[in-house]
This record gives C-alpha cells, sequence and structure tokens, in this order.
C-alpha cells in the first residue's frame, strides 16, 4: 500500500505546486513522472533495507537465487527511477520499469496464493489492481514521450 500512496501523494505534491506557479512541473506527465520516480525509489530501497527477507521469500521457488533476483530488481527499480527524471531517458526508463512491474507480478501472485500475505490489502484482488495502476502510469509516461519527443540538435 505505501508504493500507491507514495505515487499518489507526490504526484498531486508536484502537481499542486505546478498550479501553484512552478513553471517547470506544470504539466500532469511531469508530475506522473516524479511520483513514479518516487514510488520506485521506496520499492528499491526496500530491496536492500527493510524488508529484503519478505521479499525474498516472495520469489516463486522455481526461480533461481532469489537473493540475486531482488538485489537486481532493486537496481533495476532505482535505476528506471532515476532515468525517469531526465529527459533522455524517460521512454527507456518508462519502457523497461514496465517490463519490469510485468515480470515480477508473478511474484506478487506467489505471495498472496502462498499464505504469506497477512493483510487484506496484500491478497491477490488488490495486489493486481495496485501494479494495473503501476503498469498504467509507467505506459502512460512512455506513451506520452514517445508521442511528444524532440529531436535535438
Amino acid at each position: 500500500m505505501e508504493p500507491l500512496i507514495t505515487l499518489v501523494v507526490v504526484t498531486l505534491v508536484i502537481l499542486a505546486l505546478g498550479a501553484a506557479g512552478v513553471k517547470r512541473v506544470r504539466t500532469w506527465p511531469v508530475a506522473l513522472r516524479g511520483g513514479v520516480a518516487a514510488m520506485f525509489v521506496l520499492t528499491g530501497t526496500v530491496h536492500f533495507v527493510g524488508m529484503r527477507e519478505e521479499l525474498i521469500n516472495m520469489v516463486p521457488p522455481f526461480m533461481p537465487y532469489p537473493g540475486f533476483i531482488v538485489t537486481l530488481t532493486g537496481v533495476l527499480e532505482l535505476a528506471g527511477a532515476i532515468g525517469l527524471l531526465w529527459r533522455p531517458t524517460v521512454i527507456w526508463a518508462a519502457g523497461g520499469l514496465s517490463l519490469l512491474l510485468i515480470c515480477m507480478f508473478p511474484a506478487n501472485v506467489y505471495y498472496a496464493l502462498s499464505g504469506m500475505a497477512t493483510d487484506a490489502h496484500q491478497a491477490l484482488f488488490p495486489r493486481t489492481l495496485m501494479q494495473i495502476v503501476f503498469l498504467s502510469a509507467t505506459l502512460a509516461i512512455m506513451i506520452y514521450s514517445l508521442r511528444h519527443r524532440t529531436v535535438r540538435r
């Protein structure tokens, strides 16, 4: 639930700053990029501190080297977050994070169905809805950036 809250709150704060006159953050894509970046900084960080063991346990048993997988996905989430904030890499970062969300979805299903999920928001349906929101956000950023890219010389 914390990633969703982070995404929504940071996006709204950036939108409010834009409405208050901060020109660089006036558009919704900029606000959404900031919200998604903040969310992935949060989720990427917990791959290394706080929830590392829980994340390792979320990796389905058929996948080898769960510790390595958690480290790799954490690094990719942090790199993607940085990439969303640098205009030349926005498309690649948003596309990569979209693929990452799709690839990590089986771990969410395994976690929800294995009995490890104890809170109502950790059940399969709420987790799936959150993943759809996250994927929609990364795809919206990618599609908007593809449609509005300019060739710089």
